[in-house]
């Protein structure tokens, strides 16, 4: 009986020992001031949007700078609240750390195209579908859209043959302009050769890249790349060649 008093006062004591060892250990001293602000910055592939200088710019505009600042009085929600305002960012997390420096993780948002159309806009489509503004001093190398090309229709339409485009390594080194249509057609200029590829309609454009892929390797690469003004795709399990003059 006493053996068993005994261990039951035991385990006792060592759960206070170990509720007190994580309290002690969670808590930040109170005069610990913080000492750095490190920021990593994701998702430069496509152009650097966001830079330390502008972050730092806009924490110091809100008075949210953490440097020089107790450590318990920094509000990591505050500081990504201020990051996530800003819009050429995604996302961001931030934290603590013991040593007194406060860590940055900021997700640029990825341009996919870049929208110069008839109407005189200029903007660009992200990899979410959004519309975002083109950030002076920044360019990004992308596919132009051109032509009768409104937000609704490139953020609903064109936005998907963007990101086929973009993740396919054939199809992003070739294709560099997309034009839309009055009618709202897709032509596509290609880097390689003069011609102009006519998809016609936006719909199963991966089909109708398939079989220009494949026109590609089996004509194009034995008559040469130069010989037609116009490749149409507009109908199903065709290819149409306009020669030039």
């Amino acid at each position: 009986m006493i053996k068993k008093i005994f261990f039951i006062l035991l385990g006792g004591l060592v759960g206070v020992y170990l509720v007190l060892a994580l309290t002690v250990l969670n808590r930040e001293p109170v005069s610990q001031i913080c000492q750095g602000f490190e920021l990593l910055i994701e998702d430069q592939g496509n152009g650097q949007f966001v830079t330390k200088e502008e972050m730092v710019g806009l924490l110091e505009k809100k008075k949210l700078y953490p440097v020089g600042k107790r450590m318990e009085d920094i509000r990591t929600g505050l500081l990504e609240a201020v990051f996530n305002s800003y819009q050429f960012i995604e996302s961001s997390e931030c934290y603590k750390s013991p040593s007194g420096t406060i860590y940055a993780r900021i997700r640029q948002r990825v341009p996919v195209l870049r929208v110069m159309n008839n109407a005189g806009e200029n903007f660009y489509v992200d990899d979410k579908a959004g519309v975002m503004p083109v950030h002076a001093g920044r360019p990004t190398h992308l596919v132009v859209v051109t032509g009768f090309a409104d937000k609704a229709f490139v953020s609903d339409k064109v936005y998907p043959l963007g990101m086929y485009l973009m993740k396919d390594k054939f199809w992003n080194a070739q294709i560099e302009q997309i034009n839309v249509t009055s009618k709202k057609e897709i032509e596509l200029v290609p880097r390689v050769g003069e011609h102009i590829v006519f998809l016609g309609a936006v719909d199963h454009f991966e089909e109708k890249l398939d079989r220009l892929k494949l026109f590609y390797e089996k004509a194009l690469n034995k008559v040469g790349w130069n010989k037609y003004e116009r490749i149409s795709l507009e109908f199903g399990n065709q290819v149409i060649c306009t020669k030039k003059d």
